[in-house]
């Protein structure tokens, strides 16, 4: 009888402990669950909690991401190791570097090679940088990320300069003199090859670091989740992807409500700790982010000009390996592969605009542009769409002239405050459902917002484009499409984990790969912000933003000479 009352009893025991194991972990899974909202938003802040007092614990919740499931033919699997060989970076020897062995700007330099030499406009100037770290000791493998432009600060004159890794801590930096005067050299570390080790690692472990919400209301019931191209964990998901671009969107599936309940989308917030404290040590201001080089020997060059003819055939450049695509002169951007023209009164843009429909797609940098057109062009007036402030959509008119401008974000990820439902739409499907013609012009550009995403996800969502603007263009030969490329920006330690000028480098390195050989313009906004001598910004000033429109517009009404 006693053994068969220890065995109830024990078995009595496993029962009671399996009911107190199911009910944590239905209270687990409740926590995510509030009155209101589904707390995937708690989710998040708990993480990001866990890994600031552990940050090389890694997380054992079931991800799936979506662009890890593509299915490609051979030519865009053969595109698509074409564009990783592209942006291959070299890495440091192993995996972790102490901070008093990584690069250090304030101990390296540069020097002009042949500084003594008399230099004429149209000559190549080399530089030759030397890496060293803390201790000051020769860096002996390479991978840093180095930013480099030449200046005149009294003509307001700038060019970028083509640097090359040697992999041995030595790097050089190719520039063309396109101007007479005193030439002076820039150098800049943006990050150390240790920090870029770091940032490669963020963009393929962490590409939820940047979290976005979407509200779901029903009557008087609202809940919020989160959601993203990929989502941790196992809880119930709203799939949201595009039926027609396959465009992967999920978010978690509300408690009360039906996933067809959404009415917006918003940015959620960005995820903290994500650096062990040795990793934060890489990216500090004023010490190894965006910190001048300083040259060991002069910084200037003189510089003779050449004759007329000499210099007219110089500024007219042909052929893919010309660099730099443009530089400045008086304020004033000069792209050496086309002609120009400077749209400096608003009568020249209101006739070179009249008659089209102009769309601009994308994010807040070509946002700028429709913004700058509407503010300089009084014709112009903004017919008020009751759209959320820097969301849109925007739509401005001039009648006498009849120009129609047109704003629309592109789709998720966009972390834009917030986003009507209605509102969320795919670049490809907008080019999809326009006719196009001769009075059409297209402005485009996206990079930003993919940043701390697998390149795997931009290269998908730029294929989309590019099959739509080639349908487009099938269909309406006539029609203009531009591509505005990425733009440097102002850099700090938390800003340099999120949007990196490295990131966007790697980004504006495919963008213009993939839309290549097809028939688009492209404005260079990335040259045309780092050889200018304003502060980098992610949203550049007025001048900047008044040269890239005369560059656009050179393409909508080219000059005639």
């Amino acid at each position: 009888m006693w053994p068969s009352f220890c065995r109830l009893q024990v078995f009595c025991m496993i029962l009671t402990v399996l009911a107190f194991l199911l009910l944590v972990y239905n209270f687990r899974q409740l926590e995510h669950l509030d009155h209101n909202t589904v707390s995937a938003l708690n989710w998040i802040k708990e993480t990001g909690d866990q890994q600031s007092s552990s940050p090389t614990t890694k997380t054992t919740r079931k991800q799936y991401c979506d662009y890890e499931h593509q299915t490609l033919s051979k030519r865009e699997q053969a595109e698509e190791e074409s564009l990783f060989a592209a942006i291959q970076w070299p890495n440091p020897p192993v995996s972790k570097i102490p901070f008093i062995r990584s690069t250090d700007p304030a101990h390296s330099n540069f020097v002009i090679v042949n500084s003594h030499v008399r230099f004429k406009v149209g000559d190549q100037l080399e530089v030759r940088v030397h890496m060293k770290d803390f201790q000051g000791k020769p860096k002996q493998y390479g991978g840093d990320y180095i930013q480099a432009r030449i200046h005149s600060p009294l003509l307001k004159a700038g060019a970028t300069g083509r640097v090359v890794d040697e992999q041995n801590g030595f790097y050089k930096v190719f520039f063309t003199l396109l101007w007479p005067g005193e030439v002076r050299v820039s150098v800049s570390l943006v990050h150390p090859s240790e920090g870029i080790q770091v940032l490669q690692r963020l963009r393929e472990e962490r590409p939820d670091r940047v979290y976005f919400k979407s509200l779901f209301r029903s009557g008087s019931t609202s809940e919020t989740t989160v959601c993203n191209v990929c989502l941790p964990g196992d809880l119930p998901v709203c799939n949201f992807t595009d039926l027609y671009t396959g465009e992967p969107w999920f978010c978690y599936k509300p408690r009360k409500l039906s996933c067809a309940s959404r009415i917006n989308h918003a940015k959620g917030g960005y995820q903290k700790g994500l650096l062990t404290p040795s990793e934060s040590l890489f990216f500090q201001t004023d010490v190894n982010i965006k910190v001048p080089v300083l040259p060991s020997g002069p910084d200037s060059v003189t510089v003779e000009p050449l004759g007329l003819t000499e210099s007219a055939n110089l500024d007219r450049s042909q052929g893919p390996a010309v660099f730099p695509l443009g530089y400045y002169y008086q304020d004033e951007w000069r792209p050496r592969t086309h002609w120009i023209r400077h749209f400096n009164k608003t009568a020249g843009i209101s006739e070179c605009l009249q008659g089209k429909v102009v769309h601009f797609f994308g994010d807040s940098t070509i946002r700028q542009w429709f913004e700058y057109l509407t503010t300089f062009v009084p014709d112009l007036v903004e017919f008020n769409l009751g759209s959320p402030k820097n969301v849109g959509p925007f739509m401005s008119v001039d009648l006498k002239h009849n120009v129609l401008l047109k704003f629309r974000c592109h789709g998720p990820p966009i972390r834009f405050t917030t986003v009507f439902s209605s509102e969320l739409r795919y670049i490809a499907n907008e080019l999809n459902g326009i006719v196009g013609g001769r009075n059409t012009v297209i402005a485009i550009t996206i990079w930003s917002h993919f940043s701390t995403f697998p390149v795997e996800v931009y290269i998908r969502r730029l294929r989309n484009i590019r099959r739509s603007i080639i349908l487009l263009l099938d269909r309406s030969p006539k029609t203009l499409v531009v591509i505005r490329t990425a733009n440097v920006q102002e850099l700090g330690p938390e800003v340099s984990l999120f949007n990196s000028d490295w990131y966007s480098f790697q980004l504006d390195t495919i963008m213009r790969k993939m839309f290549s050989g097809i028939s688009v313009s492209f404005v260079d906004a990335w040259e045309m912000s780092l050889a200018h001598y304003l502060p980098h910004n992610l949203h550049p000033q007025d001048i900047i933003i008044k040269n890239q429109i005369d560059a656009f517009l050179s393409f909508v009404c080219p000059s005639e000479t």
